[in-house]
């Protein structure tokens, strides 16, 4: 049998990526089925993603005392099982059992364990693997995590119309197998730890670095400017255009998945002849833009196609980010990357939650909810401008 090269592990990581978009994004598609089918309330519904969101907040911040003092190759397999069985059991136990709620929820900790261990784990892996340019490969990774995002949306969505909404459960055992043979892939490749433990600088070191800080405060509004604008645009599109809910996630969502994924494959391809930090900049202003437009724009057309393109002007904020920490700080660590995903995670959680409130106090106006989000890129955008102003002072940093 040949060897497996570097190669194949930067590709079980982008399959990785693809794991998580399905961790992140199936269950949503499932919410109306589980309400209408099973009359399960729409406040316990929601809980599901508010379960996943927060078992993988706890396995950011848990594997911060363990990461890298385990084998990343058994922890990025037991998170694909993980994954995997948490769709089997999705497909096979939920439908048949009695109190289905139990079981949804029982799925949802399975998979979003093994969710909230991908974010930790498969930046570091592909940050070990030998490259030119780690910031191009970093980019790649989470293009990745886009493109399963579209393909999460539509092939659902076709599926459903192809089985019927009664079998859904049906989908779920097909999304597993994805996890499941990447688990197996993971065996076999090759993978680098990015720094040995008696080289490795502590997290209370960092913490005291104040580019740290920094490199978390923008992780944090990464997270939330994108899961802001992503989430509520099915929501966004349906209310502004009218249009069904599989319209609303193909205009809305799939849109905004589209140019993410596009922003990050160019980005990759054009990382030698840019300055990251000044891109993140550039991108930072573009975002605030954005937000602006589709939240003031008296033509409803052009607020969503704000939406569309804010997926580009995010794109490269989350892996820009982590790649200019890596850079930055290269003995940090498993560990550091878990706090990133930490802060991260935590953004996800906020944006979409202060979206929601806002837009509930204004009588249900979204447009509204994503003119105060704006506070997300703004921040982002003075943390960049921080952030250079220190390089400026310590060029050692180069960045």
């Amino acid at each position: 049998m040949k060897k497996l090269s570097f190669e194949h592990t930067k590709t079980a990581c982008y399959l990785g990526s693809v794991s998580q978009s399905i961790v992140c994004g199936f269950l949503p598609l499932l919410f109306v089925i589980f309400n209408q089918d099973y009359g399960i309330p729409l406040a316990l519904v929601t809980l599901f993603a508010t379960i996943n969101f927060v078992m993988q907040l706890t396995m950011d911040f848990t594997s911060l005392f363990y990461i890298d003092r385990v084998s990343y190759r058994k922890t990025i397999v037991v998170a694909h099982l993980l994954a995997a069985g948490g769709f089997l059991f999705l497909g096979l136990v939920a439908p048949r059992v009695q109190n289905t709620y139990l079981a949804v929820l029982f799925s949802v900790m399975l998979f979003s364990g093994g969710g909230g261990l991908f974010e930790v784990l498969l930046s570091p892996i592909i940050e070990g693997c030998p490259s030119k340019n780690k910031a191009a490969t970093m980019s790649m990774l989470h293009s990745m995590f886009a493109f399963g995002s579209i393909g999460v949306i539509l092939l659902t969505n076709l599926l459903l119309f192809i089985f019927g909404k009664n079998n859904w459960h049906y989908i779920a055992i097909i999304w597993a197998f994805i996890p499941f043979a990447n688990a197996i892939y993971f065996m076999l490749v090759p993978i680098n730890r990015i720094v040995e433990n008696n080289k490795r600088t502590p997290l209370w070191k960092l913490f005291k670095k104040k580019s740290f800080l920094v490199f978390i405060l923008i992780m944090f509004c990464s997270g939330a400017t994108e899961i802001a604008m992503s989430q509520w645009a099915s929501a966004f599109a349906e209310s502004s255009l009218g249009v069904s809910k599989v319209m609303g996630d193909i205009l809305g969502p799939c849109i905004f998945a589209s140019m993410m994924a596009l922003a990050r494959v160019m980005y990759s391809k054009l990382a030698d002849r840019i300055n990251l930090a000044k891109y993140l900049l550039v991108c930072g202003f573009l975002t605030v833009m954005c937000f602006f437009m589709a939240a003031l724009s008296p033509v409803k057309l052009a607020a969503l196609l704000a939406c569309g393109f804010c997926g580009f002007t995010v794109g490269i904020m989350w892996p820009g980010a982590v790649s200019l920490t890596a850079k930055t700080y290269p003995t940090g660590g498993a560990a550091m990357f878990g706090v990133l995903a930490l802060a991260g995670d935590i953004g996800c959680t906020s944006g979409p939650t202060l979206v929601g409130f806002v837009a509930s106090a204004f009588g249900g106006e979204l447009r509204m909810g994503l003119l105060i989000s704006t506070i997300f890129p703004i921040l982002l955008v003075i943390s960049t401008i921080l952030l250079m102003r220190r390089v400026r002072k310590h060029p050692e940093m180069n960045i």
